[in-house]
């Protein structure tokens, strides 16, 4: 670079800067900041011309004033101008301006490319270094297209010099990272990956870093690098220190160039070519070697450097899982690391190890090192030590070590720092399940789990000790025993009494005989914890009561009273009320045989993978990567795996058909999983959630891709109705706009607009992957009543586009008229290829009746008289319920509002109501409605009272307003 001359020191460039540091506050700097712009403004638009110097300073000072976030609207054309300057000071303030200041958009982008084209061609190193910068830092896709076919020729020209090469490649980079369809390599792929080849070390850096980008995109074209790559490592790994004295950091030879080779590799598989192999596993067995050497310094970065090279080249052994002899070594070395006082050291030792558990040549190495690791997890001062140190007990857990690894995790959840716990009881939960040969360890360890950490046991915890316990007969006694035990705590955690409740109403019979745990000392104890539950666990309860009847005819008059009082049949939980009053009658009018076939045990779980293992799947970490399958203990002879996804609520409330579980209380009974196809990168990406609906699907109508209603089914493989599907409905009932579903897929967002009774809905389907969906369609269906008398001339105006590309959007409109009233929603399925494999789901289209609804103002005389009108017990609908949001006021009007009613103010002669009038617009008919909304702060709850003109309608508003406060 060209040395910088005295005369270009800018001293008004200094004397600026000086200025407005010493000004004592904001306004003065405002003030000189107007000031030097102003004067700046006339010198630019003065007639006098200005030289390159000046204009070189006032540029300068510009691109200060926007460094200290003020906005810069000049100046622009005087900065281009440079960039044609044979003196380099110049030119390079002119790129440095238009880096910084010009975005992509700028009309100024065509004057600025000229410039950079005629840079590139000078053959002027310095120049050709300047204009490459600067394209790297705009990177904007005009840039790609303007340059991408020509910087390729001067990486690989023989005549361009290597600062040049090096400039060319990092570029090269860039544009490919922004713009990857518009850097094709083609011809010059050969002469790229001899780069690797370069005698300039630095070209080298900075060539590996292109090849490795375009190799993980595309690996066959780039295959040939695997040798020239092992070739360089080793003249690398086995020079001295004295060898490469200008890459030679703290006595390490090219420690960068060294990792960004070894990572290179790991984007391949072993090297087919024998010699090639036996010359990359001897680097390997070199590397490992000196990190056995007594260190050449003290210092810290000759450590960081040597370090960072030995991991990268474990990592590369961890790849390729083919060398017994080198996975030990590197096992045993990372072994040393645990007691290493750096903190660093052993977080990463913990992180390898994990991966190197998973492999069969190294793990009965890995598990040598258990107490260093159980010692870790308890005496660690840093969170995500422990956590890898868990992780690291997780992954090495088998049949032989199983009791103690499990053991140590529930004594260190007592003391878990809380941003781990659940995953660490999810883990504990798996290797429990995973590796009991014991069964009743299995329970034991479970209710143990519950007790430690109850907050933090989730649904499928407790779910699967259920099915597990329900599968396996020599267990089912002493499950029922041990919870009966457990439930004598005075402090009893409530997922504890959920799994109590169920076992001892399915199984109380096995310890009935034991006068200590008779019927009636099994209902009262578990009656003296119903007042203490929330309302999903006292629903189960009520069914474990039920059950008892059956189990134990003694107790049904006992069992009859608690279901006859007050705070049952008239519980202002609708959930519960009806339990109360379905078991009640079912108990007095059923005989002993019904009783018995409506209430029978439980039958076998089907099988089927772990939920809790695919819970674990979808966290992040490496703790997740490492997940042992669960499949190994099947293999092993975990027959415990027997339990499906049913959940244990869904034969225990069955003699109740008409009953309608809240969505926590629906225990996994109504839910099976539905069809996955694999999904990439992770499982977080499933489109469809292993606790989806399955249930049979009624007869509906379709609206096919050609926008036209069908009456035959939109397929003969429907996807599962995601479980999510009323959540996501119940968002829209208050609102028209908003993304309706996303996952790491794909998003769905909705525009509607309704008049009277005609309503347009606009679709909008984007891929949010690089990779474009194929075969995509899009059917909307009318279940039930709703294809011939309710929502008719529900059409696309025209078919989605069969190809979504990556990052692409595409949108489709449907048309809907409502004829009457409804209370089902159309339901979207959506099909499409992603990578090859087929995705399908389906959800609710959020067109509810109120959509429909015409805002009407009243006064308050005539809200009155109205509302006595409707004074027909079936035109009412009344709910009393806590609030599930907030209570705010404005909030609370908002909601009103978007429901499609006139909120009615000075109406109710209690300030705090909120009163709302409208008239649902149908083909058929109009119906009237009123609402009246009552909040109570001080008790956090709400009664909900809609009169309509139509009883129908008044349950269903009710029942959607219900879910919005």
């Amino acid at each position: 670079m060209p040395a910088v001359s005295k005369g270009d020191g800018m001293r008004g460039l200094a004397v600026f800067i000086s200025d407005i540091r010493n000004c004592k506050s904001k306004e003065a700097e405002i003030k000189r900041i107007n000031k030097e712009l102003a004067n700046i403004r006339s010198k630019f638009k003065g007639d006098k011309a200005l030289d390159g110097y000046s204009k070189k300073k006032y540029v300068c000072k510009l691109l200060f004033i926007f460094l200290l976030g003020h906005d810069i609207d000049f100046g622009h054309m005087e900065a281009v101008n440079l960039l044609s300057s044979n003196k380099y000071t110049e030119k390079q303030i002119g790129y440095l301006f238009i880096s910084v200041l010009v975005n992509s958009n700028s009309e100024l982008i065509r004057l600025i490319n000229n410039a950079i084209k005629n840079d590139l061609s000078s053959r002027n190193p310095t120049f050709m270094c300047l204009a490459l910068h600067c394209i790297a830092n705009v990177g904007s896709r005009e840039m790609a297209e303007a340059f991408a076919s020509e910087i390729p020729r001067i990486l690989v020209a023989g005549d361009t010099m290597d600062s040049v090469k090096q400039s060319a490649a990092l570029c090269l980079l860039r544009l490919y990272k922004t713009s990857p369809d518009l850097v094709l390599m083609g011809e010059w792929t050969s002469r790229v990956v001899h780069l690797l080849n370069d005698q300039h070390m630095g070209v080298v850096t900075a060539a590996i870093s292109l090849i490795t980008c375009l190799s993980q995109k595309n690996p066959d074209e780039f295959k040939t690098c695997v040798s020239l790559a092992v070739s360089r490592l080793s003249r690398i790994v086995s020079s001295a220190s004295t060898d490469l004295q200008d890459y030679t950091y703290y006595f390490v030879p090219a420690p960068w160039l060294s990792c960004k080779l070894l990572r290179l590799l790991q984007c391949y598989p072993p090297p087919e070519d024998g010699a090639v192999k036996g010359r990359l596993v001897e680097c390997l067995e070199t590397i490992l070697n000196k990190a056995q050497e007594p260190p050449k310094s003290k210092k810290v970065q000759h450590s960081n450097a040597k370090n960072a090279i030995l991991f990268e080249a474990i990592s590369l052994i961890i790849h390729y899982d083919s060398e017994p002899n080198l996975l030990v070594r590197a096992c045993n070395q990372l072994g040393q690391f645990l007691q290493h006082r750096e903190t660093n050291l052993r977080y990463l030792a913990l992180e390898s190890m994990c991966t190197l558990a998973s492999s069969e040549f190294s793990h009965e190495a890995v598990k040598t090192h258990i107490e260093t690791v159980i010692n870790a997890l308890k005496t660690e001062r840093d969170v995500s030590v422990r956590q890898r140190a868990a992780d690291l007990l997780y992954a090495m857990c088998d049949r032989s070590n199983a009791k103690q690894i499990v053991a140590e995790m529930l004594s260190y959840l007592e003391t878990a720092d809380y941003s781990i716990r659940e995953e660490m009881v999810l883990k504990v939960a798996i290797l429990a399940e995973k590796y009991a040969v014991d069964y009743s360890w299995y329970v034991d360890t479970i209710l143990n789990l519950i007790r430690i950490a109850g907050d933090y046991v989730s649904e499928e915890v407790w779910y699967r000790v259920i099915q597990i316990v329900i599968n396996r007969d020599d267990v089912q006694g002493y499950a029922a025993k041990t919870v009966f035990e457990a439930l004598q705590a005075p402090a009893c955690h409530e997922n504890m009494v959920k799994v109590g409740g169920y076992i001892l109403g399915e199984f109380g019979n096995l310890i009935a005989g034991d006068p200590r745990s008779s019927p009636l000392v099994q209902f009262n104890l578990l009656h003296s914890k119903f007042h203490l539950c929330s309302v999903p666990t006292r629903a189960l309860l009520l069914s474990a009561y039920i059950k008892f009847i059956n189990l134990f005819p003694e107790t049904k008059a006992t069992i009859q009273e608690v279901l006859r009082c007050d705070s049952q049949i008239r519980n202002s939980d609708v959930e519960l009320q009806q339990r109360a009053v379905e078991y009640l009658k079912l108990s007095s009018i059923a005989s002993t045989d019904v009783l018995a076939t409506v209430l029978e045990e439980m039958p076998p779980f089907p099988e089927r993978e772990s939920s809790i293992l695919a819970k674990l799947k979808k966290k992040k970490g490496p703790g997740a990567v490492s997940v042992p399958d669960l499949e190994d203990g099947k293999r092993e002879g975990g027959e415990l795996n027997g339990g499906g996804e049913r959940g244990p609520d869904s034969a225990a409330m069955s003699a109740s058909n008409a009953s309608t579980p809240s969505p926590s209380a629906d225990l996994l009974g109504m839910r099976s999983a539905a069809p996955m196809s694999a999904a990439p990168t992770s499982a977080g990406s499933l489109l469809v959630d292993v606790f989806s609906e399955a249930g049979p699907a009624a007869p509906s109508a379709a609206v096919n891709d050609d926008g036209f209603l069908s009456s035959a089914p939109p397929s003969e493989d429907p996807a599962t109705l995601l479980s999510e599907a009323d959540e996501l409905l119940n968002k829209f009932v208050c609102k028209n706009n908003g993304v309706l579903f996303e996952n790491q897929l794909l998003q769905i967002g909705i525009k509607s607009e309704y008049r009277q009774n005609l309503g347009r809905m606009y679709l909008f389907y984007g891929n949010k992957t690089s990779v474009q969906f194929a075969s995509f369609t899009t059917t909307v269906s009318c279940p039930g009543e709703l294809q011939s008398h309710i929502l008719s001339i529900l059409r696309a105006t025209k078919p989605v586009e069969p190809v979504v590309e990556g990052g692409a959007q595409i949108q489709q409109v449907l048309n809907i008229e409502c004829l009457t009233d409804f209370s089902e929603a159309p339901l979207l399925n959506i099909k499409f290829r992603y990578g090859g494999a087929l995705q399908n789901l389906s959800l609710k289209l959020p067109v509810t009746i109120n959509k429909f609804f015409q805002p009407t103002e009243m006064t308050s005389h005539d809200f009155f008289q109205r509302w006595k009108q409707l004074s027909q017990p079936q035109q009412e609908a009344q709910k009393i319920f806590k609030a599930n949001h907030s209570m705010d006021t404005e909030v609370l009007k908002a909601k009103l509002l978007g429901l499609g009613t006139a909120l009615l103010d000075d109406v109710d002669p209690n300030p705090e109501n909120y009163v709302c009038a409208g008239v649902i617009q149908t083909k058929g008919q109009q119906v009237g409605c009123l609402l009246r909304l009552e909040p109570n702060g001080q008790a956090q709850m709400y009664r909900l009272t809609l009169r309509c003109s139509k009883d129908s309608v008044s349950l269903r508003l009710c029942e959607l307003l219900a879910q919005q406060f």
